[in-house]
């Protein structure tokens, strides 16, 4: 049998299916990979270990009477610290939220869990997610497994090098502004931002999100096991008065139906910087699309910019949803957080419609490309990843940038605009870490953007390759 840890999530659940490997054999390789990597990787900041090696034994039990096990049999899985465990802290990686100790479980991983998997721990994210790498007062820094010293991005950065280490083979993660496909990109993994709503997300600190950017889903090492994910948690549930009805097929069987002949659009740069590198391994990977007999069309076109139009909209809910937390507790705040919350003191009802006006300026672009296209590829993030305590850089492509958002120029337009999109490995930049392609689709066809990574997983089986560790 193959390492258990690089094997993917669907191949593990098939084998306890068939009792072929029983979930604590499964739980006590993965703790024990955990505790060999993480020092070295600081992907995991709270584990449960005990209480999953109990609950891996306790299925044994079940299966052993013949239960079923569920889709997800046994499977281990980080949570991101920005999502709800029973009984754990939801520390957000913000220290005044260090003993803030969840009652309940967030709809998404209570779903897992009634599918068969089994939380290990939490893993590291940003204060409140607000950065593209990976480091809090809390909890420290966390790196990439294709080399040290770089980061495995941001927010859910924790789960991608969870993910890519080996440690699980499944992790949850969320997605305000590129936080799932960013780190998918750089650690080389699968992530999907799906169609907003299909996933519940319920209140956070109390309080409903009104703001419809950010997304909860998953970061795997296979599109299928993606697949089985969002077959156990999409569909409505009450905490979320806009969650969607379940779509009414599984992402899983239909993986396989990528229609014939699509028309695909090909934009590699939105007129903004990028690494030559990334460009050239994105256009190579968007040819699979072209080697598979659909049509494809490289645009030139400009495209609006949204960074400072998405970040006013998002700033202001961030601070109506803090602001009663900071008096007495900004000192433990990270300093560059308070301050980009606080900003949004400045905000007005002008600039907010400003912003909106914007928003609608781009969603009449994306109106004109799915008018005249069934998929838009773009490269993923127009770098490798950079340095593991950041910042993010400031020259790319051997040209300045204007804004540290254009770093993430082709992520956050997609969670403004609400269209589902997903990364696959593209293939690897001049410095030999991880490129991505970006695949969208139009809204609710998160179908399509599935079944066509799908499809470009088998022409271009990049899930083979891992890091060394």
């Amino acid at each position: 049998m193959a390492e258990l840890h690089w094997m993917a999530a669907h191949e593990l659940a098939d084998l306890i299916r068939r009792r072929e490997l029983k979930p604590s054999e499964l739980m006590a390789a993965t703790l024990a990979r955990i505790e060999a990597v993480n020092p070295q990787l600081n992907a995991f900041c709270a584990m449960r270990s005990d209480e999953a090696l109990a609950e891996a034994r306790a299925l044994d039990e079940k299966i052993a009477r013949g239960a079923d096990p569920g889709p997800l049999a046994g499977l281990p899985f980080g949570v991101k610290d920005l999502a709800d465990v029973a009984g754990m802290a939801t520390t957000y990686g913000s220290a005044p939220f260090k003993d803030h100790i969840a009652a309940h479980d967030s709809v998404e991983v209570a779903r897992l869990k009634a599918a068969g998997a089994i939380v290990v721990g939490k893993t590291n994210t940003p204060e409140f997610g607000h950065m593209a790498f990976t480091r809090n007062l809390l909890y420290g820094m966390t790196r990439n497994p294709w080399n040290l010293e770089r980061t495995p991005g941001g927010s859910s950065g924790g789960s991608s090098a969870a993910i890519a280490g080996g440690m699980t083979p499944l992790a949850t993660a969320s997605d305000w502004g590129g936080s799932i496909r960013i780190p998918a990109c750089y650690t080389g993994a699968f992530g999907i931002k799906t169609t907003q709503g299909l996933i519940p997300l319920g209140a956070r600190l109390g309080m409903q999100q009104w703001v419809d950017f950010a997304v909860v889903g998953p970061i795997t090492r296979t599109v299928r096991d993606a697949a089985l994910y969002l077959d156990a948690t999409v569909g409505y549930d009450p905490a979320d008065p806009s969650s969607l009805p379940h779509p009414g097929h599984s992402f899983a069987a239909t993986l396989e139906n990528l229609p014939k002949r699509l028309r695909i659009g090909f934009h590699p740069d939105f007129g903004r910087p990028i690494e030559p590198a990334v460009r050239n391994a994105a256009a190579k990977a968007a040819d699979a699309f072209r080697e598979m007999g659909h049509e494809l069309t490289v645009l030139d076109e400009p495209v609006i910019e949204t960074c400072h139009a998405w970040r006013t909209i998002g700033a202001f809910q961030s601070l109506a949803g803090l602001c009663e937390f900071f008096a007495g507790n900004e000192d433990k705040f990270g300093r560059s957080f308070l301050a980009s919350v606080k900003a949004a003191d400045k905000i007005t009802a002008r600039d907010y419609g400003a912003a909106y006006r914007v928003r609608e300026q781009f969603n009449e672009w994306m109106r004109g490309i799915f008018a005249r296209f069934d998929l838009l590829l773009t490269p993923t993030v127009p770098t490798e990843a950079f340095a593991a305590n950041g910042p993010p850089p400031k020259v790319i492509g051997g040209r300045e940038i204007e804004d540290v958002m254009q770093a993430l120029t082709f992520t956050y337009p997609f969670n403004f605009s609400g269209h589902p999109a997903a990364t696959v490995r593209a293939g690897f930049g001049a410095e030999r870490l991880p490129v991505g392609l970006q695949i969208v689709a139009e809204r609710y066809r998160d179908d399509l953007v599935m079944q066509a990574a799908h499809a470009y997983e088998q022409a271009r089986p990049w899930n083979r390759d891992w890091p060394k560790i």
